[in-house]
């Protein structure tokens, strides 16, 4: 596998262009070139013989979709393929304000979680910063007659990104933060980090590392459990890092970044949605600068555990909202193409 060109900022860029021979605005050309979702021999400004000489050493199509899936509500779900024949899933959420994608930053999981097929057969390897990149310039040159916000360049259908897709973000830490700079860099998509959601099982130490980053994106942490008992028996991270851990390295984020910060709570029957864990969680989290987001599990056939009911799910809500806690309860979107993070990589390593 070659190397992937939109790994490089554009000062890299300008850089490579001058060590080919070539003028320094060759690299304006290419950079908007790729940040439209092109390939390098599909842009036509340059000569054959300049692409000829990136072709020599990087990738000519860093990511394509394998296959489309187009669920009822209006929302897709893509199965990528990399250069090196690697799958990973991404989802387009399409709301009024805005086109909303889900990106993977790794083929596979190693964090073991146990409603997430993502992690059915491990990590395989980290995604290059130009790799995750690549989704989003891909879905947005697909939807380049949907165009929502920005010109020249910068337009784009994809206005806001959820890194919730396969793997851990803050275990491939390095390449997704080279990520945020050139996902955020004027000149490119220019997604603003306020746009940004990243989320994370809650691994503390680059959770601090993050917030010196002073990067505002909206840092997402998944709880599942008010004890760290319970949240070891379906999150392994959670014999790492205790609940107490956690809150403190909100707690600092919050002081670094001015930004209130989320938890994720997958609704599990028989587990963590009865009445004693809602006054447990109230416990816990009252009073903090934080949202919970209450998720209900999309089943993955190769686990055990199992969805509440609508009717509890609500009733969980409400008795969060009647102790004080601002929450909500995420809609079930993509549901008939398998909506969850993994079950369609999965399904098709499966078959």
């Amino acid at each position: 596998m070659k190397k992937i060109i939109q790994d490089l900022s554009y000062a890299e860029l300008e850089e490579k262009v001058l060590s080919l021979g070539e003028k320094k605005f060759r690299a304006k050309q290419l950079y908007e070139g790729l940040m439209q979702g092109k390939t390098i021999r599909a842009i036509t400004s340059l000569s054959n013989a300049f692409k000829e000489k990136l072709l020599e050493e990087y990738e000519d199509e860093t990511v394509r979709v394998k296959e489309t899936f187009y669920s009822s509500d209006g929302t897709e779900k893509y199965l990528f393929e990399f250069a090196d024949g690697n799958l990973v899933e991404g989802v387009l959420m399409k709301y009024k304000y805005g086109y909303t994608q889900c990106v993977s930053t790794q083929v596979g999981c190693r964090m073991g979680c146990k409603f997430c097929a993502s992690t059915l057969n491990g990590l395989i390897r980290n995604l290059s910063s130009g790799e995750i990149l690549s989704q989003i310039l891909l879905v947005n040159a697909l939807h380049k007659g949907e165009i929502k916000s920005g010109q020249g360049a910068q337009a784009r259908a994809v206005t806001n990104v959820v890194l919730m897709g396969s793997g851990e973000p803050l275990d491939n830490y390095d390449e997704v933060l080279r990520f945020l700079r050139s996902v955020t860099a004027e000149g490119g998509v220019q997604i603003s980090a306020r746009n940004i959601s990243l989320s994370t099982c809650g691994i503390v130490p680059k959770m601090y590392a993050l917030a010196d980053e002073g990067i505002p994106l909206n840092l997402t942490v998944s709880l599942h459990a008010t004890d760290d008992e319970t949240r070891a028996r379906v999150m392994p991270v959670a014999k790492a890092y205790k609940i107490a851990d956690i809150l403190k390295a909100c707690k600092y984020y919050f002081q670094k970044t001015g930004r209130r910060y989320y938890f994720e709570y997958t609704l599990i029957d028989g587990e963590n949605c009865d009445e004693e864990h809602a006054k447990a969680l109230v416990e816990l989290l009252k009073g903090l600068p934080c949202h919970v987001n209450l998720i209900r599990l999309n089943e993955v056939k190769e686990r055990t555990l199992k969805a509440t009911s609508d009717k509890a799910a609500y009733r969980f809500l409400g008795m969060l909202e009647k102790g004080g806690l601002s929450a909500t309860l995420r809609r079930q979107i993509g549901v008939d193409i398998g909506g969850a993070c993994g079950q369609l990589r999965a399904q098709y390593l499966g078959e």
